[in-house]
C-alpha cells in the first residue's frame, strides 16, 4: 500500500519547471472534441460551429503548451533531461506529435473559415509532416530509452507505455486526408503517402500488440492500479479506437491512390478490422470504467491523468463513425454519437480541472505523480520513500489474513491530507 502525505512544496515557485510533456493531453483531448463533433454523421449545424470554436481553442492551447516547453527547455535542462530518463514521465513525449497531429487535422473542415482555405491546408500539411516525423522518433527512442536506461520494476507495465507507439497510428488515421490534395498527376507521391501511412499503420499496431499483454498481466498479478493512475487505463481505447479510425480513412482515400482491385480490398479490410476491434474496444470501456468507479470511491481525486478520459474516447467515436460510414448502420452512428457524449462531459470534467488546479496554483505540478512514480518503481521496503515530488510516497507491505502478502501488495495509494 502507498500513502501518499502532502508535502511542503511550492508549486506556483517553480514556475515552468513542472510543465512537462503531459501538456500536451490538454491539447489532443480538446483537439479530438472538434474533430470527432465535425465527423459526426447527421449532425445539426450548430454542432460544427461550436466545434470550430472548440478547434480555435485547441491551436491556441498548442502554442501555449509549445511556448511554455520551450521555456522549460530553456530554463530547466536539467529537469528536462530527468523527465526523459523518467519511466513515468518519458512515454508522455508521444503526447507532443498527437497534439500537432490533431490540431493540423481540424483545420481543413474547422479552421477555412477562420484561416482561409489555402492557409487551413498548409497548417495541417505542415503539422501532418512534423507531427508523423516526431511520431516515428519517439517511438523509436522511448522504447530504446525504456530498454537501456530506465529501471522499471516487475509491478511496472503501466498503460502510459502506449503512447509512444500510438503516436504513429495517429498519423496514419490523419495522413491519408492529404492525399487527394496532392496533384492529380504525382500518382507516385500519392500511393508513398498512402502506402506510407498503411506502413505507420503495422507498426503502431504490432508494438501495441506487444504492450498490451505486458499491461494486462501486471492488472491479473499485480490487481489494480493505484488509485491515481486508474484513468490510465482509458489510454488502452486510443489504440482501438485510433486503428479503426484509420483503417477507415485509408479506404476512403485509397482510390484516389492504388489501382480499384486494391481501393475495394481496402474497404473490406476496414469493415473486417474495424468491427471486432470495436467491440473489444466496448468491452475494454466496460472494464476501464469499473476500475475508475472502484478508484473513485478509494478517494480518486483530480489530476492531470484524467485526460486520459478524453483522447481515447474520442478515438472510439472516430472510429465508429467510421464504421458507420462504411457499412451504412444506424447502430453505428448511433454508438458514435453516445461516445462523443461521452467524450465532452470528460473534456468538460478535466478542463474545469484543469483551469481551477492554474488559478488555485496547484498546477503545474511535477510531471512524476506520485501513482505514476510509484507503479513504475522496483519494491522497496517498508517505509522507504519513493518519490520527493509534490507529495511523498510511503510503502507499506499488505498482507492477507495467513500474513503472506496478498495479491493488493501492489501499488495502491490512498491519499491522507
Amino acid at each position: 500500500m502507498v500513502t501518499a502525505v502532502p508535502a511542503r512544496v511550492g508549486v506556483r515557485a517553480e514556475g515552468f519547471r513542472h510543465v512537462g510533456p503531459n501538456w500536451y493531453a490538454a491539447v489532443m483531448g480538446t483537439a479530438i472534441v472538434g474533430n470527432a463533433g465535425a465527423a459526426l454523421p447527421g449532425r445539426p449545424g450548430w454542432v460544427r460551429d461550436g466545434c470550430t470554436g472548440v478547434w480555435v481553442l485547441a491551436a491556441a492551447l498548442l502554442v501555449l503548451v509549445l511556448a511554455a516547453r520551450g521555456v522549460h527547455w530553456a530554463r530547466h535542462a536539467d529537469e528536462a533531461r530527468r523527465q526523459l530518463l523518467d519511466p513515468a514521465v518519458a512515454p508522455f513525449y508521444g503526447c507532443l506529435p498527437m497534439a500537432l497531429l490533431s490540431v493540423g487535422a481540424g483545420a481543413p473542415a474547422l479552421g477555412s473559415p477562420v484561416i482561409g482555405g489555402h492557409a487551413a491546408v498548409a497548417v495541417d500539411a505542415a503539422l501532418w509532416t512534423v507531427g508523423a516525423a516526431s511520431a516515428l522518433l519517439v517511438a523509436a527512442v522511448v522504447p530504446y530509452l525504456m530498454v537501456t536506461r530506465h529501471r522499471i520494476g516487475a509491478a511496472g507495465a503501466s498503460p502510459v507505455w502506449l503512447l509512444p507507439v500510438v503516436a504513429p497510428m495517429v498519423a496514419a488515421a490523419l495522413g491519408p486526408a492529404l492525399v487527394p490534395r496532392l496533384p492529380p498527376g504525382a500518382r507516385q507521391a500519392r500511393e508513398a503517402l498512402l502506402l506510407g501511412c498503411y506502413a505507420m499503420f503495422g507498426l503502431s499496431l504490432l508494438a501495441t500488440l506487444m504492450l498490451l499483454p505486458l499491461v494486462w498481466g501486471r492488472l491479473l498479478r499485480y490487481g489494480p492500479l493505484p488509485v491515481a493512475l486508474t484513468p490510465a487505463l482509458f489510454l488502452v481505447l486510443g489504440p482501438l479506437g485510433q486503428s479503426t479510425t484509420a483503417a477507415g480513412a485509408l479506404a476512403d482515400n485509397a482510390p484516389y491512390a492504388v489501382a480499384p482491385p486494391y481501393a475495394s480490398a481496402l474497404g473490406a479490410f476496414a469493415v473486417l478490422y474495424g468491427v471486432p476491434v470495436m467491440g473489444f474496444a466496448l468491452l475494454w470501456l466496460a472494464l476501464a470504467s469499473a476500475m475508475v468507479a472502484r478508484a473513485a470511491r478509494r478517494g480518486l481525486r483530480f489530476s492531470m491523468t484524467w485526460w486520459a478520459f478524453t483522447f481515447p474516447v474520442g478515438t472510439c467515436a472516430t472510429g465508429a463513425t467510421a464504421l458507420a460510414r462504411h457499412t451504412g448502420l444506424h447502430a453505428a452512428a448511433w454508438l458514435a454519437a453516445a461516445l462523443y457524449a461521452v467524450l465532452v462531459t470528460a473534456w468538460a470534467t478535466a478542463a474545469t480541472g484543469t483551469v481551477r488546479g492554474l488559478l488555485a496554483g496547484g498546477l503545474p505540478a511535477p510531471a512524476a505523480q506520485p501513482a505514476v512514480a510509484a507503479a513504475s518503481a522496483p519494491p522497496r521496503t517498508a517505509g522507504a520513500v519513493a518519490s520527493d515530488g509534490p507529495y511523498q510516497v510511503r510503502w507499506r507491505p499488505l498482507t492477507s489474513a495467513a500474513g503472506r502478502p496478498g495479491k493488493d501488495s501492489g501499488p495502491s495509494p490512498a491519499v491522507k491530507r
